[in-house]
């Protein structure tokens, strides 16, 4: 799914838009994204269908263009849709909102693509993986057993990480990994444009479940234990993930890898590069290169996360990176 940027209609109709606002359905009322997709592409190529806000009843389907817009809104404004359960839809156009200066914390500007970071090796693929196959992930992970942290809870797979001392003890191989990731192994390995998708084997599998407001300190993956490009995959609930760069001078406590601490350096210190973006759910961020080994990435503390013209509430989320084990020879 892709991110809002549409303001709600104000007064009016106003003029014609390939966009659509649409109430009285949505996911709390039992109709999945993918059902309205596939009811309003009968009008004409779809961009997205995105929440309208948090309520789960409206959501804004958006054409390429006006002329699919009007006949989905001559055709279906004020009717029963037998292809949504039959539900009567309300639809007024809806407007572009250009991205704004969004901010979160102390004035950090949140990106709704990997491209407006401006930090080399970063990817973010939206609906890397479909809501039913998210369903079956959340289901296969939700059946095996956990590990208790802090303020979260973890599993692991291939290879276990010890928090004590951020790293992996070789001696611990539990296995490989589950059945469950295959296919997004698979699906890895497909994007050519990812330079070392096809040369490393990723081999370790962390699944972190977030209670709301739970977060994630500032850290940079052992370099030691994990080798090349880190895959991770957003379920259930989105995000705000924030990156620091931290120039010679600058002060940072010892990074963390995947710790619990309360603690958190606000980053408003002198010499400090921040970036932030917004992760919706069965995304897939890569991190590789300079954005895997020279940026710090963590994930406030925070119940709500504000992108463009929505405050999302942020509900138990589940993230699953996928690593490779560096096993070295001294």
């Amino acid at each position: 799914m892709g991110l809002p940027r549409f303001t709600r209609p104000r007064g009016g109709d106003g003029g014609s838009s390939p966009n659509l606002y649409v109430a009285n359905c949505g996911p709390a009322v039992g109709v999945s994204y993918d059902a309205i997709a596939s009811a309003f592409s009968t009008y004409g190529a779809l961009q997205g269908v995105y929440p309208a806000d948090e309520s789960g009843t409206r959501v804004i389907v958006s054409y390429y263009d006006e002329s699919s817009a009007q006949a989905a809104l001559n055709a279906l404004d004020g009717h029963p849709c037998p292809d949504l359960c039959g539900r009567s839809l309300h639809i007024r156009y809806s407007v572009f909102q250009p991205p704004c200066q969004v901010h979160h914390n102390d004035s950090v500007q949140v990106a709704l693509e990997a491209s407006d970071l401006n930090i080399p090796g970063i990817y973010l693929m939206h609906d890397f993986i479909t809501a039913e196959e998210e369903k079956e992930l959340l289901a296969a992970v939700d059946g095996s057993p956990w590990k208790s942290l802090a303020k979260r809870r973890v599993q692991h797979y291939g290879y276990e990480f010890r928090y004590e001392t951020r790293n992996v003890d070789p001696k611990q191989h539990l296995g490989e990994l589950p059945s469950f990731v295959s296919p997004i192994l698979q699906r890895i390995s497909v994007f050519k444009k990812l330079d070392d998708a096809a040369r490393i084997v990723l081999n370790q599998l962390t699944v972190n479940e977030y209670p709301p407001g739970v977060g994630l300190s500032p850290h940079i993956d052992t370099h030691s234990a994990f080798e090349g490009s880190i895959y991770s995959l957003s379920l259930a609930g989105p995000c705000i993930m924030e990156f620091r760069k931290y120039s010679e001078g600058a002060c940072f406590s010892k990074p963390v890898a995947g710790g619990d601490r309360e603690e958190e350096d606000s980053g408003s210190r002198p010499n400090v590069l921040r970036r932030a973006i917004f992760l919706a759910p069965r995304s897939m961020l890569l991190l590789s290169g300079e954005a895997r080994y020279a940026w710090h990435h963590y994930i406030p503390h925070h119940k709500v996360c504000l992108i463009p013209a929505l405050a999302v509430l942020i509900p138990l989320r589940v993230s699953a990176p996928l690593r490779s084990y560096s096993l070295r020879m001294i």
